[in-house]
């Protein structure tokens, strides 16, 4: 690098600002989230929320880390559950969001292939030859006939 600050890319469009967009600095995802920052410098040694880094190592939240400030805050204090259970919950509750995701996506499969599946009965069923003649089951009784050859005779 040549010491000067260059302006963010950012694909060419206006800056999209998301729940995921790292915007805070610590002093004020600490205010926001009701907690020290050693408390947050703390939670992101633990792995319990883990902020993006500046190119000077700073920390920036995004407006999800702190709603995950906040739950961890309300976890510890109110329900009285321990750091290390914490974290174990937050991540089978991101392993969770995972797999909703991914049955979401294999939905959308199965829902596409079955759309690709009526397309083409479609296209046999309309294939099928009008000049034949369809097939009509005699109507009458339900009549069964055996055939039975005639016995050889002796001089044949």
């Amino acid at each position: 690098m040549d010491g000067r600050r260059r302006p963010p890319r950012f694909g060419g469009g206006a800056y999209e600002l998301t729940d995921e967009t790292p915007v805070y600095v610590i002093s004020v995802a600490a205010q926001l989230s009701g907690l020290h920052p050693q408390t947050l410098r703390q939670y992101d040694r633990l792995g319990l929320v883990s902020p993006d880094r500046t190119a000077g190592r700073g920390r920036r939240y995004s407006a999800r880390d702190i709603e995950l400030l906040r739950t961890v805050q309300a976890l510890s204090q109110d329900e009285g559950i321990n750091l290390a259970g914490i974290k174990r919950i937050i991540e089978l509750q991101n392993q969770v969001e995972a797999l909703q995701q991914r049955v979401a996506e294999l939905s959308a499969a199965v829902d596409g292939a079955a759309a690709v599946m009526q397309q083409r009965e479609a296209q046999v069923h309309a294939s099928y030859r009008r000049d034949l003649v369809k097939y009509q089951p005699p109507v009458g009784g339900n009549a069964l006939v055996v055939w039975r050859p005639a016995p050889k005779r002796a001089n044949d």
